[in-house]
């Protein structure tokens, strides 16, 4: 298992970034996982089902089997959030995982940038971009220790940089 990320603002266009880049990924061969995180509470059931009332009822998680998919919701119950190497832990086996979000953590990361948002990019603070991906090159600011651009739009590089950049999971660690 290998990582990499995916991040910058909100509003950027990294789940559409991850649209692309995800088939072009599999099309290799490769099995592909995603950790996201958000930064708002997230509702992956629905009131009234019997699954939903079960966790309501006080159960710390409830794996739910369907014919095509299962899903693990836990409740965190006010505790801190878990690190992502412990989220990795209950992945899976898989050739890569692709981490949304998730910043503050040190591991090989693309900066999606875009000038329209007018928001500054991360790379300057977060040393372990190891690329930008923009439709605006021109828009980033200049200095000597910036990380090497890339098309937005240029899926095939983008995959390139994944696979090449790509670190093993033992390298996460927080700032």
């Amino acid at each position: 298992m290998r990582l990499f990320g995916i991040s910058g603002h909100s509003g950027m266009g990294k789940t559409t970034l991850l649209e692309r880049l995800i088939p072009a990924l599999a099309a290799r061969g490769l099995v592909v996982s995603l950790v996201k995180h958000s930064h708002k509470a997230i509702e992956i059931d629905r009131p009234g089902k019997d699954s939903f009332r079960l966790r309501e009822a006080g159960c710390r998680e409830v794996l739910l089997l369907g014919s095509e998919r299962w899903a693990l919701m836990h409740e965190s119950r006010g505790a801190a959030e878990p690190p992502l190497a412990e989220l990795l832990r209950r992945l899976g086996p898989c050739d890569l995982v692709l981490v949304e979000g998730f910043k503050r953590d040190v591991f090989p990361k693309l900066e999606v940038w875009r000038a329209e948002p007018g928001r500054p990019p991360l790379w300057p603070q977060h040393r372990d971009v190891v690329a930008i991906a923009t439709d605006d090159a021109a828009a980033l600011p200049t200095a000597a220790a910036r990380p090497p651009v890339l098309p937005l739009a240029d899926t095939a590089a983008l995959v390139a940089l994944v696979l090449r950049s790509a670190a093993s999971p033992q390298a996460p660690e927080a700032r």
